[in-house]
């Protein structure tokens, strides 16, 4: 596959739904686990747990974090993304650092949050780059098929 034509709103919600799947199992799971460490098995509260709540929140976090980093630097795809052929690549082409993909996690979490505004930026930017994008030096491109 080859192509380096910018990834609209669509796509990148599209893939994020799909990343969503498999995040919402992985975090079942998670849950299911924690679960099984609380006293009387009871549902995971401040009341319940005490301190141990905002550790499990850590948890979730991280494990969210954790699939889309080790996903960027490994292939610049994670699993929505080769469904609707995006692919992450950084401003010479190649696949992110680890820091530029926690980077764009980091911004991620502030730019879809209210109403996509911070990923619909990318139709008022030059580069087509959302504000994700922009602060961590990497872009979404779309993946045509090789004739």
């Amino acid at each position: 596959m080859t192509g380096r034509s910018g990834a609209g709103f669509g796509r990148r919600f599209a893939a994020l739904l799909y990343d969503g799947l498999l995040l919402f199992a992985l975090l079942m799971i998670y849950t299911a686990v924690a679960l099984a460490f609380t006293p009387g098995h009871m549902a995971l509260s401040t009341r319940s747990s005490g301190g141990w709540f905002y550790a499990y929140r850590a948890g979730e976090v991280a494990l969210i974090g954790g699939y889309y980093v080790l996903n960027w630097t490994r292939s610049g795809q994670t699993l929505g993304m080769r469904a609707w052929r995006l692919r992450l690549i950084d401003v010479a082409g190649r696949t992110p650092t680890v820091r530029a993909a926690v980077l764009r996690f980091l911004w991620g979490f502030l730019a879809w949050p209210p109403a996509g505004l911070g990923v619909l930026w990318l139709y008022w930017d030059k580069d087509r780059l959302a504000v994700h994008d922009r602060f961590s030096g990497t872009r979404v491109v779309r993946l045509t098929r090789a004739a």
